[in-house]
Parts: C-alpha cells; sequence; structure tokens
C-alpha cells in the first residue's frame, strides 16, 4: 500500500510538472524577468477583475434622479473595464507564465475590495469608484515599471493605453460626482 501512495504522489508531481511544461510559451525574456511582470499583471488582472464587478454592480443598483445618466456611464466604465482583462491575460500567457485562476487568487491578490451592500447612494458609489481607479492607475503604474526593468515592451505598451482609459474614467467619474448637492432620491 505505501508503494502504491509513493507512486501515485510521484505520478502527481510528474504530471503537474508535465502541465506547467506545456503552459510554458517560449519568450526571449530572461524567464526570472517574465515571472516579475506576470505577478505584477496579475495583480493588476486581480484589481481590474474586482473593479469590474463593482462597477457593474453599482450599475445594476444605481438608482436616483440622474439614474439614465449614470446607469449608462456606468455601463460604459464596466464594458471598458471588462475589455482589459483578456488582453492582459494573454501577455501573462505570451510570456511563458501562469495567469490567475480563480475568484479566490482574485481576492487575494487584489488591492481592491468588494462591495456587498444591499444599497449604496449614488454620490458614495462614485466616491468609491475614484478611490478604485486611481488604486488601479497606481498598480498599472507599478506594474509599468516592472515591465521597464524586464524589457518587456509590449506589456508596457498595454499598460500605457490601459491607464490613459483608467486616466478617463476617473475624469468622468469625478466630474459627475462634483458639487453633488442632491440625495437618492
Amino acid at each position: 500500500m505505501s508503494n502504491v501512495r509513493s507512486l501515485s504522489k510521484k505520478s502527481a508531481k510528474v504530471s503537474t510538472v508535465a502541465k506547467t511544461a506545456a503552459l510554458a510559451t517560449p519568450t526571449d525574456l530572461d524567464s526570472t524577468k517574465a515571472q516579475k511582470v506576470a505577478d505584477a499583471i496579475n495583480r493588476v488582472l486581480a484589481d481590474t477583475f474586482v473593479l469590474y464587478l463593482k462597477t457593474r454592480n453599482f450599475h445594476w443598483h444605481v438608482s436616483g434622479k440622474h439614474f439614465r445618466d449614470y446607469h449608462l456611464l456606468l455601463d460604459e466604465q464596466a464594458a471598458a473595464i471588462e475589455a482589459t482583462i483578456d488582453p492582459l491575460a494573454e501577455r501573462v500567457r505570451k510570456i511563458g507564465c501562469q495567469t490567475v485562476h480563480s475568484y479566490a487568487e482574485i481576492l487575494k491578490l487584489s488591492g481592491l475590495k468588494e462591495n456587498e451592500a444591499a444599497y449604496v447612494a449614488p454620490q458614495d458609489m462614485f466616491a468609491e469608484l475614484i478611490a478604485d481607479n486611481k488604486a488601479a492607475i497606481a498598480s498599472m503604474r507599478e506594474a509599468h515599471g516592472i515591465c521597464d526593468e524586464a524589457e518587456d515592451i509590449a506589456t508596457a505598451s498595454l499598460l500605457e493605453e490601459y491607464v490613459d482609459e483608467a486616466e478617463k474614467r476617473l475624469w468622468f467619474l469625478f466630474e459627475t460626482n462634483q458639487n453633488r448637492q442632491d440625495s437618492a432620491t
């Protein structure tokens, strides 16, 4: 029985190594530097997933006298955020590394927190999204620095585009939330 368990453990290790090796896409980047880039991009991906879900949640649950405008704004922003996820994840794979695998991993890696409240006033939604977009931008800038060190110009280029898009979202959220004297009703 002991030999069977030992063989099973060895088979599992060999199987895992074989599967990992099969996913290791060749790249000219140094493997250590590529892994640092992947780790940074996986943190960006985690933040992006949380920001996407929060923006989509607020889109579904916004209310008040500016409902239509807010609903459409949040819908546009959620779609723009979602559009960044696949290209970032594919960059991680293109440099021969693993990307995030689960929501549990995403929540562990993300610096952003979910909002599970049954009701959030529009002004508070925008304030929270402003803070989260700022944090996401900081995370992308940090990842960009790691890409520069690794000489990964393709990932850095993606991040430059996504920082610009996030700054536009931040601008729209900020301006929408300026001088708001009205309540949710």
